[in-house]
């Protein structure tokens, strides 16, 4: 779970609405430089005081982690250690060159807290300190300018930053910090279906979706012509005879089939664009998000798969009609949409929830 740090210096008028904000999301910490503004948050939250002046004040108040410049207030966190028992302490840094470079990597090695403030913006520092914090238990907290830099931050390097500290510039960002930090997504439970019958059904559009990373060869997205039903389609990761494989790539079905995207939201494939994310699913259930680099559209033979799960639910797919479309099945058995009959197994997805314009909603909605 990434950690979010509210920095509530300056906000102002707005600072009360935003904290009762930050109390609803359950954030984990609230940044002040006067130990007075903690005094009536609960127990629940962590207090991070960050002392703006030359000289750490007297009394702490109810801080559970103080975060220093030990260039500027003249202690190191150790020797603060010492003296205040019951307080953790962190390290701040602001990296500007690469001196303050190798101090942040200095402290993400030894300090249990690390706040990391970079004046540029490339992340290639960042990913640096995360590089050099591999094997350190401390956390490193990183400055963001606002949400989306947050959600740039959580990524970097595959594992990103263990938090983000934030100033909300108005109430209503406190949230969607907090969904950046719990962007992971959910293991899915795959289940075995059973092709029933397949049809080939004329020609239509068909969407191969392009992203933006190589899938692995027991990976693909989940695409079905109903919301309650979808099978995994793989990408093109595996040899073909005739052209070379793509394993960015998913030819994923006709264009009115929904996949899942992010918060397990179902997208049409027709509404996918460049910059849209998207589900990708291996044969265990693992999931991560995907970017869209590219949608192509075109007018193709259609082929319609049947198959029905354990409990009687039915899916449909329908795909190219080419045998190089495939989709798989336990194990990561790969399969030719086309070579498919019935008793075949292929492996799918039963979202129990209907949707409305994608999103999961608790209503009577049939669909055949």
């Amino acid at each position: 779970m990434k950690m979010s740090w509210l920095d509530i210096r300056g906000l102002g008028e707005a600072k009360e609405a935003i904290l009762q904000e930050a109390l609803h999301y359950r954030v984990e910490a609230v940044v002040a430089d006067d130990p007075a503004d903690f005094a009536e948050l609960p127990p629940t939250l962590s207090k991070v005081l960050l002392p703006q002046g030359e000289k750490l004040p007297e009394d702490f108040g109810d801080a559970t982690i103080v975060v220093v410049d030990p260039a500027r207030h003249g202690a190191t966190t150790a020797e603060l250690a010492l003296r205040h028992p019951g307080v953790e302490f962190g390290r701040f840094v602001e990296i500007v060159d690469a001196a303050t470079l190798e101090d942040a990597c200095e402290s993400a090695r030894t300090e249990r807290w690390s706040l990391l403030l970079f004046r540029d913006p490339t992340k290639i520092p960042l990913e640096i300190v995360i590089a050099a914090a591999a094997r350190s238990t401390g956390s490193l907290i990183t400055v963001a300018g606002d949400v989306e830099e947050a959600e740039i931050i959580f990524g970097v390097l595959e594992h990103g930053s263990d938090g983000v500290m934030m100033a909300p510039a108005a109430v209503g960002e406190t949230a969607k910090l907090k969904a950046a930090a719990q962007a992971d997504t959910p293991q899915l439970e795959l289940v075995r279906l059973k092709v029933t019958a397949t049809a080939h059904v004329g020609m239509g559009e068909r969407a191969c979706v392009d992203t933006c990373t190589y899938f692995r060869e027991d990976e693909g997205i989940l695409v079905g012509s109903h919301s309650k039903g979808m099978i995994l389609c793989v990408s093109e990761t595996h040899p073909l005879p005739y052209m070379p494989t793509r394993p960015f790539r998913v030819n994923a079905g006709a264009i009115h089939s929904y996949t899942l995207s992010k918060d397990e939201r179902t997208n049409y494939l027709s509404e996918l664009q460049s910059g849209s994310k998207v589900m990708a699913v291996d044969v265990k259930g693992n999931t991560r998000l995907v970017t869209v680099g590219r949608v192509k559209i075109e007018s193709r033979p259609l082929i319609s798969i049947d198959a029905v799960a354990p409990d009687g639910r039915t899916v449909n797919l329908i795909l190219q009609d080419d045998w190089h479309v495939r989709v798989l099945g336990p194990d990561g058995v790969v399969l030719n949409s086309t070579e498919l009959k019935p008793g075949d197994t292929v492996l799918g997805y039963l979202p129990s929830e209907d949707r409305h314009v994608g999103y999961p909603i608790d209503e009577f909605c049939l669909e055949k």
